[in-house]
């Protein structure tokens, strides 16, 4: 198992949709880089069971959880607990990456 990494060599984007790359994973988390383009979203969802946070590298992006929505910049984070409604999106004009944990990791 690697435990160190440069996250600037995991990040790719894709013009499709929202990319989500794999930093680190193991049976109790996972650590993953979104990349976003811009007008790109991850829908409103929910996990049961699974706390997730969000971190801002790069960009500026629109976070809801629950019923509040906040635009968060560089070095910004947020918590979705378990339960609350969750979902990002990037409204541009700049690409949007975040460094997103979740733990417990779902399914487990």
């Amino acid at each position: 198992m690697e435990v160190f990494k440069r996250v600037s060599e995991v990040a790719r984007f894709s013009s499709e949709k929202m990319k989500k790359n794999g930093v680190f994973e193991t049976e109790r988390l996972f650590c993953d880089v979104y990349c976003f383009e811009a007008g790109q979203a991850q829908n409103v969802h929910t996990h049961e069971g699974s706390d997730k946070v969000y971190f801002v590298l790069e960009g500026r992006g629109r976070f809801r959880i629950g019923g509040e929505q906040r635009d968060l910049g560089k070095d910004e984070a947020a918590l979705a607990p378990s339960g609350e409604p969750h979902g990002v999106e990037n409204p541009g004009p700049e690409q949007l990456k975040l460094l997103v944990v979740m733990a417990p990791r779902p399914g487990h």
